[in-house]
This record gives structure tokens, C-alpha cells and sequence, in this order.
């Protein structure tokens, strides 16, 4: 290892730095100030998310953000570290189970518009409507006509939500094969995480190229002008949380003025 310059000594040499050093294991500086600068952009970038927040309840907005991506590529995770400082009363996290069914006889998109914002609101979408898109075509859980059906509709559908005021961002978080396979045995492992694994998951390796191939034909459809992806490198899940937060920073136009 380098020797440390006297910046990254300064940085250990506080509780954050501490932590990191202690908590790290095994013993690594240059994982400890790695952890220590992740931590304090995070901290600046949830201060901007209560501001976000703030001036979205003073002006009654109505903001939903979606995550999408393969199974374990960190999209719970990013949802977490974006919620855990702002106002709980005005916000939600959505992850809807399988459709009742009664949902099965409803419009597709029926059971994601009742969670839709009230004013004032923030809704975090851990997976969408587009798990028809992906999900669901893949795992043999529609049919090839109710796909279609779905692809023919979904933007015209995100124009409706846009045009009536609703401010809508999409995340995909991305992954490659082989980190998959890392988390899934991570998860595997860990009694505390174990419940992540669902029968789904346990497909996704054996079915890669498959998921792909329609994730490649969501975004050839629906990567819109008005209604674009924003695709997130994931495989290192501390940068991967700190890119997606500046994007939705940025795909919101807030008052960064405004008083927190």
C-alpha cells in the first residue's frame, strides 16, 4: 500500500474514520478514507434530497421515481440511502407482491396508479409496471399477447402520468453476470439476508441472456424523449448510490434555495 498523505490520516483520524477502520474487516485503510469520503457525499446528498423534498411539499409536486434492474443489482439499497433522512409522512416506498385475483382481471397499469403521489408526496417504485416489460415475459408469468399489449401501451401511458403533472424519473441499476453471482451467494450466506432469495432469483442466472434480450427491447421502446432511462453502473454498490441520487438531483428542478 501507498503511504497515506496527510488529508487521508486527517479523515481517519475522526468518529467517521474510526468507524470505517474498525468496522472494515479485514483491516484496510484505503477502504477506511474510501469509506469515509463515500460518507460524506452521501450526507451532502441527502441534505439536497430533504431540500428536494422540502420544495415539493411547499409546492404541492407530485414526484415518482422507479428502479429497475436485475435481481440483487441494489436497487433496495439505493432506495434506502435516499429515504433514511427525509420526512417519512411525505414519502412511500411501493413493492407491490404478485397481483390478488382480482388485480389479474384489472387494466395492467390499475394497481401501480392507486399508489400514485398525492401533492406534496415522493413515491419510490422498487420495481414497476415494467415487470411486464422484463420480469414477467421472462418467467413465463404473462403471455406473449399481454406483453405486447403492455409495450404498446406503457408510453402513452407515461405521457398521461407527465402530462398531468406528475414529475416521473427511471432508474435502471446494472449489473454483470458475474457480481450477480457474487451477491447471490453473499445473500445466501447471511441469515440476515436470506429473505431476499426468492424462487425468481434462483432462475435469473440460468435465465441471463434471456432477461437481455427484453431488457434490450424496453429500452429500444421505451427510452423516450420525454420519459428517458437513466442507466446506473452497480457493480460498486457505494458509487452506484451516490450516481443515482446527483441523477435524480438533477432530473428534478428544485430551488436549491429553498430552506431546510
Amino acid at each position: 500500500m501507498e503511504k497515506l498523505t496527510q488529508g487521508a490520516v486527517n479523515k481517519l483520524n475522526t468518529n467517521k474514520g474510526l468507524k470505517a477502520l474498525l468496522t472494515n474487516n479485514p483491516f484496510n485503510l484505503e477502504r477506511a478514507v474510501r469509506t469515509v469520503d463515500y460518507q460524506r457525499k452521501l450526507e451532502k446528498l441527502q441534505v439536497e434530497l430533504i431540500r428536494l423534498q422540502t420544495w415539493g411539499i411547499n409546492n404541492d409536486e407530485r414526484i415518482i421515481i422507479i428502479f429497475e434492474g436485475r435481481d440483487a443489482a441494489g436497487k433496495g439499497g439505493a432506495i434506502r440511502r435516499m429515504t433514511e433522512r427525509i420526512n417519512p409522512r411525505h414519502m412511500r416506498i411501493v413493492a407491490l407482491p404478485k397481483p390478488n385475483e382480482d388485480q389479474k382481471t384489472q387494466w395492467y397499469f390499475q394497481r401501480y396508479v392507486e399508489q400514485f403521489p398525492k401533492a406534496g408526496e415522493i413515491v419510490f417504485f422498487d420495481r414497476s409496471w415494467y415487470n411486464r416489460a422484463v420480469v414477467e415475459p421472462v418467467n413465463g408469468f404473462c403471455t406473449q399477447k399481454e406483453y405486447q399489449i403492455f409495450m404498446n401501451q406503457v408510453n402513452e401511458f407515461e405521457r398521461m402520468i407527465l402530462e398531468s403533472g406528475i414529475r416521473l424519473v427511471k432508474v435502471y441499476m446494472s449489473i454483470n453476470k458475474r457480481e450477480q453471482a457474487k451477491r447471490f451467494k453473499e445473500i445466501v450466506n447471511n441469515p440476515l439476508k436470506q429473505w431476499k432469495i426468492t424462487p425468481v432469483d434462483l432462475k435469473a442466472q440460468e435465465l441471463w441472456d434471456d432477461y437481455t434480450d427484453y431488457k434490450r427491447a424496453m429500452f429500444s421502446k421505451t427510452n423516450t424523449a420525454i420519459s428517458p432511462w437513466k442507466v446506473i453502473r452497480a457493480n460498486r454498490k457505494t458509487i452506484a448510490r451516490i450516481n443515482v441520487i446527483n441523477h435524480v438531483l438533477k432530473s428534478i428542478p428544485y430551488d436549491k434555495n429553498t430552506v431546510v
